[in-house]
Parts: structure tokens; sequence; C-alpha cells
């Protein structure tokens, strides 16, 4: 298989790529720029102030004494049943959502339980002193799709903002004013201008074995939790494999006699699961059914032939609701993956001496401490896919995540030729990919238009939220 090239990982290349397509932008843009904050400081301090007094008039957003309030949850809002709590009240959590959610006081230690579809919590906010707070959905990712909302504790409401929306502007049903429209569009392009920016730590780098007298390939893989920098100064607790998320890609080939050590170094048990690759079912990976459980300070050698070409995702099984979107997953490719070539698939011809110049895996994640995000990184620090005019790229979608994602890569159609490693008798071409969880979807595409080219999630709050671009967005960039 054709390797990443060394382009892909040269930051300074993809900066200057970057930049000329964005230059006649930051022509324009540092004129207007201090005008347009100025402007729009004193007409959200107007509007905020406006806001205030309207409140202080809205006897419908006051709990009475001893009321508790509500607080409905979905995706991905939070609605609350009065934006004003007495001194020690308590908020009953309802889960109105498919995913799971909490709430939390931000800056302080009160957080209630996580809270599963359908179910309800009480969170005590008696301890709080009198004032303005925000509530969260601490779940990754979640707060910047919208879960917030303000809360005044005692008093009156003067000051507390719509429920739903904190900042008083682009959320919910409040429709913006020019001024704060003005802002929200410079946050928007400011968050666009980061990108690529630069972050600790690669995913997916390929890992190389050692070979053992017999031929067979020996991998040695360490499952910890380490720092890992999602996104510019978001450093969370990854579960991850030898120190990256993604872990590191094992590529192998078929009849290859394969060994994999794993070193737990986690504080709870674990165990590695070959999800899409076939071995046998001693080697299967799911604790106590056919292994002991690899306990904390131990290590553990599956020991398999992988017989047939596939494209697998390798992850923890045992507390894998935790474990899996916290990072511990990773990518393997078994052989190659059989591509339409001297097809006409939709129209589009596929050469017959078909060349790949990329193949490369796009691991997608929505939970856990890495939330949403493509290869462990959250805008703006995912990288993006550099190519030249008329390259063949091949990718491959790895759905580690929760929920659903469909893949829309701008430009340019995705001749979808495998799912879950096995080639489609019949591909077909589409510019939005639908992968659910657990599912591998292989695609071809063939830039023919230089420029740069936006890729994302196509379920919009993976994308953007008030406070700009985030997420499950990349770029394809055409030279």
């Amino acid at each position: 298989m054709a390797g990443m090239p060394d382009d892909l990982i040269d930051d300074h290349a993809r900066l200057d790529v970057l930049e000329r397509n964005f230059q006649d932008y930051r022509l324009s843009r540092d004129g207007w720029t201090l005008l347009v904050l100025a402007f729009g400081a004193l007409a959200a301090l107007a509007g905020i102030m406006a806001a205030g007094f309207a409140m202080r008039n809205d006897g419908e957003s006051v709990a009475a004494a001893g009321e508790n309030l509500e607080a409905d949850l979905s995706e991905f809002a939070i609605d609350l049943s009065a934006s004003n709590v007495t001194a020690g009240g308590t908020i009953t959590v309802r889960n109105n959502g498919t995913m799971i959610h909490n709430l939390a006081v931000r800056d302080t230690d009160l957080a209630s339980a996580d809270v599963a579809a359908g179910e309800t919590t009480d969170l005590d906010v008696s301890g709080l002193e009198p004032g303005t707070y925000e509530v969260h959905c601490t779940i990754p990712g979640h707060t910047e799709s919208g879960m917030t909302a303000q809360l005044t504790v005692g008093g009156d409401a003067a000051g507390a903002s719509t429920a739903g929306d904190p900042a008083g502007a682009g959320h919910g049903d409040h429709t913006p004013t020019a001024a704060e429209g003005a802002l929200q569009d410079q946050t928007m392009i400011e968050s666009v201008m980061a990108f690529p920016a630069e972050t600790a730590g690669l995913g997916n780098q390929p890992i190389a074995p050692d070979l053992l007298p017999d031929g067979t390939k020996r991998f040695e893989l360490t499952a910890a939790i380490i720092d890992w920098e999602v996104r510019p100064g978001e450093v969370v607790q990854a579960w991850a494999y030898n120190g990256m998320v993604p872990g590191p890609r094992i590529d192998l080939d078929v009849g290859d006699k394969v060994q994999v050590e794993i070193t737990n170094e986690l504080p709870i048990g674990t165990d590695i699961h070959w999800h899409g690759i076939d071995v046998p079912n001693d080697q299967d990976g799911v604790s106590p059914i056919t292994q002991d459980l690899v306990a904390s300070g131990q290590t553990y050698t599956y020991d398999f032939t992988v017989t047939e070409p596939a494209i697998g995702m390798y992850h923890a099984h045992a507390h894998a609701h935790e474990a899996v979107p916290n990072g511990l997953f990773g990518t393997m490719y078994v052989g190659d993956v059989a591509a339409p070539a001297g097809q006409t698939v939709s129209g589009i011809d596929i050469p017959a001496d078909l060349e790949i110049a990329q193949d490369l895996p796009m691991v997608l994640n929505d939970a856990g401490v890495i939330g949403l995000s493509l290869d462990g990184k959250s805008f703006p620090a995912t990288a993006p896919i550099v190519a030249d005019v008329g390259d063949w790229i091949r990718l491959t979608y790895f759905n580690e995540g929760l929920q659903v994602h469909p893949m829309h890569l701008h430009g340019f159609d995705q001749i979808v030729v495998a799912k879950d490693g096995h080639p489609l008798d019949q591909p077909y071409a589409a510019d939005t990919v639908l992968v659910a969880p657990g599912e591998r979807y292989t695609v071809l595409f063939n830039p023919t238009i230089a420029g740069t080219w936006v890729w994302h999630c196509h379920i919009l709050n993976h994308v953007e939220s008030a406070d700009g671009m985030f997420g499950m967005v990349t770029a394809l960039v055409v030279k």
C-alpha cells in the first residue's frame, strides 16, 4: 500500500498552501476588524442591559420559593424551567435526548451523574452563593455544540440570559442584532483562519514489527493514560496505545503470522478485540469469555494468523464504553482492498492502470475525553490532506464513536468501493457517506481542481457552534 507522503506531516508546507488560499481575505480583514469589534462591543453591552431590564419584568423566569427547577437535556440544548432558583434549591435533570448527558455548574465542583437517555437525576445547588452561574454538559463536544445555560441563584433574575442562550445571541430562538451578528461573523472567521493549528502528538503512525525467526510479525502495544492535546490548549487524559490517539496503524499481508503483546498500564483491566479481522475464537479479545482480563500491570500476548484481506479496528472490549471513546483504538489493514480499476462508476472513469497515491485512515469519534474529532484531533488541530491535481486517493472511514456521521467532501465525488473491508460488487459515487458506529467505508476520490476543499461531518453541530468552527472538520488541499 502507498504510505503517507512527507508533505502530509510537513506543517510548514501545509501552512504555506493554506496561506496562499486565504491571502486575499487576510489583506482585507484587518481594516474592518477593529471597527466591527468596537461597534459590536457597544451594541452587545446595550443588548445585555436591555435583556436584564426585560427579565426583571419576566416573573415566569423566577422559580417560586421552595420550588425545584427542571433541566431538560437534549441534542444539543439545555432548557431550564426557570432561570432563577432560590438559595437551597435543587435541579431535576431529565435527559430527553438519545445520548448520555449531564449537568454541571461551571467553575464549581457541582455536577450531576451521567444521565442515560430517558432517565433523571437531581443536582443539589443549595451550596451555591447568590449570583449568576453557567450550567453546561461536560460530555466532550456537548458544551461547544450548545449545551449551556445561565442560572441565577437567589435575588431576582437581573442579568440572567434566556435559558439555553448564555451568550445572548446565536442560540435557541434568539435572533442576533446586526452588531451581534458581526461579532459572530468575526468569531467564525477567526476560528477558521486558525486552521491548521499545531498541537502535541500525532496518531495513526505505522508501527514496524519485530520479525521472529519463523517469520512471525511481533508487535508491542502499551495501554496507558496520557496527556493528549485535542486542540490548541485543550489537554485531556486520553487512554492510548503507545502514547498516541489513534493507536499505531498495523499493516499486514494475508498469511502473516502475528503476535501482539499488550502491556496494561491502565488503572483497570483491559483486552484487545480485533474488530473486523478473522481470528480464532480464543484470540477474539473478549474477557472473560475468550480470555482472562489483562489486569493492571500485566502483559498478554495474542497469537494468530491472518487469512483474508481485511480492514479492521483494534480496540478494548472490556470497559469499552469508557476506554474506546477516550482513545483506546487503532486501525489494522490486512492485504489490499481491490479497487474497481478500468470501470466507470457514476460517470467517473477509473484508470485500468490505477495507481493509489495515498492510502489513508480517518478515525471518527464523538465521545469520551477525545470528543468530536478526526484522528484524535478537533478542528483547528485536524490535519489537512494534501494532494496533487490528478492524484487518486483511497481513504477508509473508521467510526469508533457512538453516533452516525455523514462525511461530506466538498468538490469531488467519493467512490465507495468497500464496506467493512469487503469490496462492493457495485461501487457507487456519493458526496456524503454515512458511517455508523463500528463501520468502515473505503472510498476513492480523484481531485482535479486545485484549491482548499472543506471536509466534514454534516451533522452541523458536530462542526460549528456560536464560538466558531470546531470538531469534525478538516480540508483537502489540492496543489
